[in-house]
């Protein structure tokens, strides 16, 4: 009889040890979701050009030939980048959304030029693509720190927004093109 009692005891102890313990992991789940659900991430640089500031003069070529040195709307996309393509359509809204025009619009491809990604058909119908190694002009540029990055930029070339989701872009501020 006293060998069940200490059984008894033995696993109710561990039962409320399991307890403490899962109770432990559920509050640092929340703390962690918390965290991933926020909107902003503070000092988390989307691209290394501040808003207000310009970036670095640049000349991109298109997919189709032409030379590009301003936007008003810029992304960064990475063949390397696992929600690259589920943010293509998102950008491709907002584009449609907000109006704006292709002539006005840069989509910088990263990777390997030869291997052009899936959603690129859906990208040349809505913007001028360049297609570049890692580590290319536009890259240096824009100072860009992950992918997907997106920018919009006003008629002196200054940043004015910068987002990782192009959902939380403003509306974008069309000026007159500076080509």
């Amino acid at each position: 009889m006293p060998v069940l009692i200490a059984a008894v005891v033995v696993v109710g102890a561990l039962c409320l040890l399991d307890l403490l313990l899962t109770f432990g992991v559920i509050r640092r789940l929340r703390e962690h979701t918390a965290m991933l659900n926020s909107t902003s991430v503070p000092d988390s640089p989307i691209i290394g050009v501040s808003v207000g500031e310009a970036p670095d003069p640049f000349v991109g070529v298109t997919t189709a030939g032409d030379t590009v040195t301003w936007a008003s709307v810029v992304a960064f996309f990475s063949t390397s980048c696992s929600i690259c393509p589920e943010r293509v359509p998102l950008f491709v809204d907002y584009l449609k959304k907000h109006r704006v025009p292709q002539d006005r619009v840069l989509a910088v491809i990263v990777g390997d030029p030869a291997v052009p990604p899936p959603y690129l058909p859906s990208l040349e119908g809505v913007a001028q693509v360049c297609a570049q190694a890692e580590g290319g002009e536009l890259e240096r540029a824009f100072k860009v720190v992950g992918f997907p990055a997106f920018a919009l930029l006003d008629a002196q070339g200054e940043v004015t927004a910068a987002e990782y989701n192009p959902l939380r872009l403003p509306e974008p501020a069309l000026a007159p093109a500076v080509n």
